[in-house]
């Protein structure tokens, strides 16, 4: 039996107001490789940036359990978990950056909560700032960067304590299509170079095919479909597989001027 780096059994997560309670995560269950790079792909409101932050306890899950390695997550108090959080990184779609810092400060501000020293702060920064291309923009400012510069930044400072895992939640979404291959090729490129296993949420059925290797396709709450990336486009069972990629194929069909109406 095969063992996987990540292993998600029944994971379930309800939101509760004052006049409804909403299940977002219905029983979760997923395996992911270690050194892969797997996408979760669902249409707004399935529940994928619920069961990303539910991986790293940002959202602390009703019931199920997530395996990270051979460190049990679910189970963790908090002192453990702080530990083991610096293991996972995190990108955003809005950056999240401190408008205040600069890009060496934003980069930095995890390792000086984790106590690195200066110098050795410093070495590391100027190793992530080469590999995401951002060495001339070490004291530049978020405001002065544009979108795909912030997100390089995020990207580094995903980076910054070394992990083994990097959860992506709709990193590209607010970027344009060019700025998009080139964040995904970095993205790429961390996997390989680093063997970093990497969770992809994305609502855009072409940054799974270009990226990952595999998918699960989700909705209300569910995952519905998993397999590699080949076997969902050539042969998508569920229904919502089907109508992602009847999208993408009218996408990939439409000149530039019927594309805006699809969009």
């Amino acid at each position: 039996m095969e063992e996987y780096f990540i292993e998600i059994k029944d994971l379930c997560k309800t939101f509760h107001n004052k006049k409804e309670s909403v299940q977002v995560l219905k029983g979760i269950n997923l395996e992911v490789k270690k050194g892969e790079i797997y996408g979760i792909v669902g249409f707004s409101g399935a529940g994928k940036s619920t069961l990303v932050r539910c991986i790293n306890r940002l959202e602390e899950p009703d019931s199920g359990t997530v395996r990270i390695g051979d460190q049990m997550i679910t189970s963790l108090g908090k002192k453990e978990l702080d530990v083991q959080r610096s293991k996972i990184g995190m990108i955003f779609q809005q950056f999240n950056l401190f408008d205040s810092m600069t890009v060496y400060e934003n980069i930095a501000y995890p390792l000086k909560i984790k106590g690195w020293k200066k110098e050795a702060i410093r070495a590391r920064i100027d190793e992530l700032l080469e590999l995401v291309s951002l060495t001339d923009k070490k004291n530049a400012y978020p405001g002065e960067l544009s979108g795909g510069q912030k997100q390089r930044v995020g990207i580094a400072r995903a980076l910054a304590n070394e992990p083994d895992v990097l959860l992506s939640d709709e990193a590209t979404s607010a970027l344009d299509p060019q700025t998009t291959i080139s964040v995904l090729d970095l993205i790429r490129e961390i996997n390989e170079k680093l063997g970093l296993t990497i969770i992809l949420i994305t609502h855009e059925l072409e940054v799974i095919r270009y990226t990952c290797h595999r998918v699960a396709v989700m909705e209300n709450g569910e995952l519905l479909e998993k397999g590699s990336v080949e076997e969902i486009f050539e042969n998508p069972q569920c229904e919502t597989a089907r109508n992602f990629i009847n999208v993408y194929n009218k996408m990939r069909s439409a000149g530039p001027d019927r594309r805006s109406e699809l969009i």
